[in-house]
C-alpha cells in the first residue's frame, strides 16, 4: 500500500507542477499582450505628433491627454502581469526548494 501512496503523491506532485507551469506560460502570453498594447499605443501618440509637427500645428491637449492615458493603461497592466509571473515564479522555487533531493532515502 505504501507504495500507492508514494505513486499517487508522486503523480499529484507532477500535476500540479505542470499547472503551475501552464499557468506562467499563459501569464507570459498576456504580458507579450499588453507590452503590444503599450507599444501600439505609444506608436499611436508617436504618429499623432508626427502628424501634428507635419502639418506645423501642436498636439492638442485632449488629444495628448487620451494618448498618454492608454500608454499609462497598458503599462500597468504590463507591471501587473510582470509581478503576477514574479510571484509565480517564486511560489514554484519555493516549492522546488520544500521538495525532498533524494526521493530514495525515505523508507516505505
Amino acid at each position: 500500500m505504501a507504495l500507492w501512496d508514494r505513486v499517487r503523491t508522486e503523480l499529484d506532485r507532477a500535476g500540479r507542477v505542470a499547472q503551475q507551469a501552464f499557468d506562467e506560460g499563459r501569464l507570459r502570453l498576456e504580458l507579450l499582450r499588453a507590452r503590444r498594447q503599450a507599444d501600439g499605443a505609444a506608436q499611436r501618440l508617436g504618429y499623432a505628433v508626427y502628424r501634428a509637427r507635419r502639418d506645423s500645428r501642436d498636439v492638442t491637449g485632449d488629444e495628448y491627454l487620451a494618448l498618454a492615458r492608454g500608454i499609462e493603461m497598458a503599462e500597468a497592466e504590463v507591471a501587473r502581469y510582470q509581478r503576477l509571473i514574479d510571484e509565480a515564479t517564486a511560489r514554484r522555487r519555493r516549492a522546488m526548494s520544500l521538495q525532498p533531493t533524494d526521493p530514495g532515502t525515505d523508507t516505505m
